[in-house]
């Protein structure tokens, strides 16, 4: 078995919309980025592709290129999964936490983890996400934008 990590970390920007874990959050800004910057979903790729061995997401799906503009991250996620499988590797699970001040998270995690789990072609029992803040402290504290944290677990096919 293999054990990858992944962050990231996107500021909050007006007129965009908040995209987290696959989801479509009510909020009066969203994050800004070349996609449609879901900072737990790039972290989860992060954390898989880091475990095969596969570098990273910028290296996959580089913010130069013109084709990642305004894509919806979980189209990122299944290549990922794809890269993935293709490398001789399946999922294991994934432990990954968000930290925002705002918004409450917590009850769109059950959606997160079932939109997540039917992207990858896995239970969802295998997807493990959780919420917290930073205590008002840093950029996260300040309300500046949200960072995410992923652990991934992969086990040959």
């Amino acid at each position: 078995m293999r054990i990858g990590f992944g962050y990231d970390v996107h500021t909050f920007a007006p007129d965009r919309e908040l995209w987290i874990g696959g989801v479509h959050i009510d909020h009066p800004l969203g994050l800004l980025g070349h996609s449609d910057a879901d900072v737990l979903i790039h972290a989860i790729c992060d954390a898989l592709l880091g475990a095969a061995g596969l570098r990273d997401i910028g290296y996959h799906f580089p913010d130069t290129a013109g084709e990642y503009a305004g894509i919806d991250s979980k189209i990122l996620l299944s290549c990922t999964m794809r890269l993935l499988r293709d490398a001789g590797y399946e999922l294991g699970n994934i432990d990954a936490t968000v930290v925002a001040e705002q918004p409450k998270l917590n009850p769109h995690i059950p959606d997160m983890q079932r939109t997540m789990a039917e992207v990858m072609g896995v239970p969802t029992a295998d997807i493990s996400i959780k919420a917290t803040t930073s205590e008002r402290m840093g950029f996260v504290g300040r309300r500046e934008g949200i960072a995410a944290y992923a652990v991934a677990l992969i086990v040959p096919r």
